[in-house]
């Protein structure tokens, strides 16, 4: 196995945010990867930035190969596409490109369908609210660190979501390292517009 791994890290203000739970999924990957059984603690390696909010890009193997800080702006996503895939991406790999010529053909972002489920965007988990609770695919590409933390705090529930379903939503997230957990506004997710599929409107 050759290829690098990497964790995404917020850092705001010189804080390293939910850092106990990249520690356990880097180790959790080295473990499984690399038959690595030395547990690594990220926080040591890291120089956060006394001000501003940054991304700090770790990548890894056994060991820690790169750190860079890159100050971030979030993006605004105002259309979802729907497009089917059997990518796998369960670890968090550097090498994106797989990940990277999906999203080539369209404007804003995916969401990607695999074996009839939807599972994640090209860049965060997602999660659907109910009217009672906020469901979040049972199968997603990637298990995210944000996702990890709101299941282990009960805050979401997993479940199998197909497309079908999204007229049962009233609300529609988007979860990742650097957004946290957040609900998307007057965004349209509809299918590839290539197979000429209708539209769902979820606030």
């Amino acid at each position: 196995m050759n290829s690098l791994l990497f964790e995404t890290i917020k850092i705001e203000n010189g804080k390293i945010e939910n850092i106990e739970w990249h520690n356990q999924r880097c180790n959790k990957s080295r473990a499984e990867l690399f038959n690595t059984k030395s547990l690594l603690n990220l926080e040591a390696f890291i120089t956060a930035p006394p001000t501003g909010l940054y991304r700090c890009r770790l990548t890894y193997k056994r060991d820690i190969h790169s750190i860079e800080y890159i100050p971030y702006t979030p993006k605004i996503f105002n259309e979802f596409t729907i497009i089917k895939s059997q990518i796998d991406y369960a670890y968090k790999y550097n090498n994106r490109e797989e990940l990277n010529n999906l999203t080539k053909l369209y404007n804003d972002e995916i969401i990607i369908e695999k074996d009839g489920l939807l599972t994640d965007t090209s860049i965060a988990n997602i999660a659907f609210y109910n009217g009672q609770e906020w469901l979040t695919p049972k199968t997603p590409l990637l298990k995210g660190t944000m996702r990890a933390k709101l299941l282990h705090n009960r805050l979401l529930t997993p479940k199998n979501i197909r497309k079908e379903e999204l007229q049962n939503f009233s609300h529609f997230a988007l979860m990742n390292a650097m957004i946290g957990f957040q609900i998307q506004k007057n965004v349209n997710i509809h299918e590839d517009v290539q197979r000429n599929k209708g539209k769902e409107n979820v606030n």
